[in-house]
């Protein structure tokens, strides 16, 4: 099959690997325009853009697929190369109705989901934030709503207690492509069986916001822990802003006061039902690490009040 790839981030990248390495030709990358990074502000290809490289595949950036002269120029191209199918993951713009009915196939959606829950930009932050403990990876069959197209293909997997974002999302990924293997194979053999989305089992999963990180110690113990894993979390210590990557819920360790230390040595601090352990932080300044070497430089003091 002739097939053109849509993907921005990491995540899409093992989708386009599969596609790249497979007996398909994937004619053409589309892919969100670069961006400056750093304090050079220096352009930055998109991990997508630079796997696509990697594979001579040619790349196009439009600043969008619904209007103006870049939208007008992508359906030109979208209608020369004549794919027989569109697979997009994480592409960040939304298709419009004309692309998703060019290809003979349709277009295909790789969704880090278990659909129809947490449809929406961020299910693998929300997954965590809600403190789920399964979730998984959908491929679909586009239509106009927002995650809301018929489900092809569906693999599930457990959530560790204190699993973070960052090794949810790469775990994701590469089953995301072999979801997209799956998905292909199944079309291609027509033993493909969509399955309607029920509505009424859905949730949404907006984009996440920065004040989301602040940890609030007068919440349990659990949903401290969720924000750090889910968004990474921050409070303040010492004047300072504390960062805080993992951690880890104790079970023997006797509250105090909210945001109070309780354990100079597990740097373990107090919610309203328990406490929360830090397992790797960054104190403003300084550098991101284990909370082991952290303490080898910085001496704790017992009932030290943070946020």
């Amino acid at each position: 099959m002739k097939v053109i790839f849509m993907g921005t981030p990491d995540f899409a990248v093992p989708c386009l690997r599969k596609l790249a390495e497979s007996c398909h030709e994937v004619a053409a990358v589309f892919t969100q325009p670069d961006k400056p990074k750093g304090r050079g502000y220096k352009m930055v290809p998109t991990p997508v853009k630079a796997a696509a490289a990697e594979y001579d595949i040619p790349v196009y950036q439009p600043l969008s697929l619904r209007k103006g002269e870049d939208a007008e120029a992508a359906m030109d191209i979208l209608h020369n190369i004549a794919p027989d199918l569109i697979v997009v993951t994480a592409y960040g713009q939304i298709l419009p109705k004309e692309i998703l009915e060019l290809p003979k196939f349709g277009c295909i959606n790789i969704h880090a989901s278990l659909l129809p829950r947490y449809r929406g930009a961020a299910p693998i932050n929300w997954v965590l934030l809600n403190g789920e403990e399964e979730t998984g990876v959908t491929s679909m069959q586009m239509s106009e709503g927002l995650d809301t197209g018929d489900m092809l293909i569906k693999k599930s997997v457990k959530i560790g207690e204190n699993e973070t974002y960052s090794e949810l999302y790469s775990r994701l990924a590469e089953i995301g492509g072999e979801v997209l293997e799956e998905t292909i194979a199944a079309l291609e053999a027509g033993s493909l069986t969509p399955e309607k989305q029920d509505d009424d089992l859905s949730c949404y999963s907006p984009m996440i916001k920065k004040e989301m990180s602040a940890l609030d110690f007068t919440r349990t113990a659990a949903e401290v822990h969720n924000v750090i894993r889910g968004v990474t979390g921050f409070t303040m210590m010492g004047g300072k802003r504390l960062k805080v990557f993992a951690s880890e819920i104790s079970h023997n360790i006797a509250p105090a006061g909210p945001g109070e230390i309780v354990d100079t040595e597990k740097f373990a601090v107090s919610c309203s039902d328990g406490a929360v352990i830090f397992r790797e932080i960054q104190l403003e300044g300084g550098k991101r690490m284990k909370t082991e070497d952290f303490l080898r430089g910085r001496k704790l003091t017992l009932g030290e009040k943070l946020g």
